[in-house]
């Protein structure tokens, strides 16, 4: 009997083994959570159509966008663990929706097999021109003399930025009331016209306005100084490093994918994150390339939970069902 087991084990691995050798062998899928635009769906495409012509066949993306991401993470975790869908994650969909909804329906931990954290874009906090405040020094001073006179915008409830912005204000003592938007379009607009005093966002779709003086940055959240704005320091130069982690887009399977082909798809990408050209195209649309390991982009994602995590109990932050 005990021969017999063996033997069926021994049949097994080998299975195994030749159907991760021969992955990939049709079309795989690549979901992004967000919609067409934005800075995720960036990412996603400029690694899909290299990483399909690594793998030898073609990635084929599809944008299922709804519930600040948690939609599209949704058909990736109830997916068959095969290696032909997969995901881009965030920390929207791994973390803060997590931390926020009580009734997320995937566990951003047990619903996953990390691959690999595909690149960071700096965040950013920028005023209003007619904010009182050149400078950090300035924006603090006038922040804590008025304690809840000025308001901050995010891309809405439960938002990265919205946790960005309740993390400054643990970390700083202030006082500013957080009015959310439908999205860093919106919030930008009422920003530019001066209704709204100062907004966290992603560096990406602010960084056109900074450069041409239409709104001024104060601090962006990155491991040094971004390349085009060699003047502003990052939180950590200020002395908050717990406001300083900038976004990040990941790639994710299902759990249970087999390990093999979890190695083989990140062999791919990274090798695809090293290429200059790939590189030059990140770079130019505000992202840093990653390119990491499984188990680090799984160290991330728990890292940036227990922080939402955490945020949102200190805060009392409420999820709002929209």
């Amino acid at each position: 009997m005990k021969i017999a087991k063996l033997l069926l084990a021994g049949a097994l691995a080998l299975a195994f083994n030749a159907h991760a050798d021969n992955f990939p062998s049709k079309p795989i899928r690549l979901i992004i959570p967000f919609a067409p635009g934005g800075t995720t769906d960036i990412v996603g495409r400029i690694v899909a159509d290299r990483l399909g012509k690594e793998l030898g066949q073609p990635v084929i993306v599809e944008n299922r966008s709804g519930g600040g991401g948690s939609v599209g993470a949704a058909v990736v975790a109830k997916a068959e663990p095969d290696g032909y869908t997969l995901g881009v994650s965030t920390i929207s969909t791994h973390a803060v929706n997590a931390a926020c909804n009580p009734n997320l329906n995937y566990n951003p931990q047990t619903d996953f097999a990390p691959i690999t954290n595909l690149a960071r874009t700096p965040n950013v906090l920028t005023v209003s021109l007619k904010f009182p405040a050149q400078d950090y020094k300035q924006f603090i001073d006038v922040v804590k003399k008025n304690p809840g006179k000025f308001s901050y915008a995010s891309s809405g409830v439960c938002s990265v930025l919205h946790m960005m912005g309740e993390q400054f204000k643990v970390s700083t003592g202030t006082f500013i009331t957080h009015i959310p938007y439908r999205g860093s379009g919106p919030a930008i607009i009422d920003l530019l016209g001066g209704q709204i005093e100062m907004m966290f966002d992603n560096l990406p779709s602010s960084m056109g306005h900074i450069q041409s003086g239409k709104i001024r940055a104060i601090a962006v959240a990155a491991p040094k100084r971004v390349e085009g704005l060699p003047n502003i320091p990052t939180f950590a130069e200020l002395g908050l490093p717990q406001v300083n982690d900038p976004a990040w887009y990941g790639l994710v399977a299902p759990a249970k994918t087999p390990d093999d082909i979890v190695k083989k798809i990140n062999a791919a990408a990274v090798k695809v994150l090293n290429m200059p050209d790939i590189r030059d195209k990140m770079k130019q649309n505000g992202a840093e390339p990653v390119g990491n390991t499984p188990a680090q982009h799984a160290a991330e994602i728990k890292y940036e939970l227990d922080k939402a995590k955490a945020i949102v109990k200190r805060q009392n932050i409420k999820f709002e069902n929209s």
